[in-house]
């Protein structure tokens, strides 16, 4: 699978160049497009800051820029958080997306959506205070009237980001299991 993989409202860390090297591990040829231009965040505020000075549509755009060249491949569509957004946005937009991978994040999505069975799994903390329960519900069944075939994973008692190691959040059983699941959602994608 060919695989555009977005950063966490974080930046570019290591721990997603970590996940693109086990996506490759497995076969998977995988982009990690640095939508802050480098820099990078170890504070909420901070991120938050920078990002409602950036814009989003300016960050959606770095992304539509990343992504458009490699569009006719077929991407499969994944990233961390504020990049699980993003890329839910870009795979609603690109009518050749094999596949939408999110962790630790969700995005709305629009009244008129649409599309045609595309494979989605998430992967997010029970609770997470930045997916409520009541939120993922609501998303859920707009992502099935959408079209989408949805699987949502949860991890009772892990943090927001737990699979970044370098952080508070992380939680290493609840990441292991993300990855074995995430690796068999993309291989049943290469079966389709």
């Amino acid at each position: 699978m060919d695989i555009m993989l977005f950063h966490s409202r974080y930046g570019l860390r290591p721990a997603v160049e970590a996940a693109a090297e086990r996506f490759r591990a497995a076969g998977h040829e995988v982009w990690t497009p640095d939508l802050f231009d480098g820099r990078v965040f170890d504070d909420l505020e901070e991120s938050r800051a920078f990002r409602e000075e950036t814009g989003h549509e300016e960050l959606l755009k770095r992304a539509i820029l990343a992504a458009a060249p490699l569009s006719e491949r077929g991407l499969v569509y994944a990233g961390f958080s504020l990049g699980a957004a993003v890329a839910q946005n870009l795979a609603f937009g690109d009518e050749k997306a094999r596949g939408l991978l999110l962790m630790h994040g969700t995005s709305d999505i629009a009244e008129d959506a649409s599309v045609d069975e595309l494979p989605v799994q998430l992967h997010v903390a029970d609770p997470d205070p930045f997916e409520p329960h009541d939120w993922l519900t609501a998303w859920y069944l707009r992502m099935g009237k959408a079209g989408a075939d949805v699987e949502v994973h949860r991890y009772p008692g892990a943090g927001h980001l737990y699979t970044d190691p370098d952080l508070a959040d992380y939680d290493e059983d609840a990441a292991e299991q993300t990855w074995r699941v995430a690796l068999d959602f993309l291989d049943s994608l290469g079966e389709r």
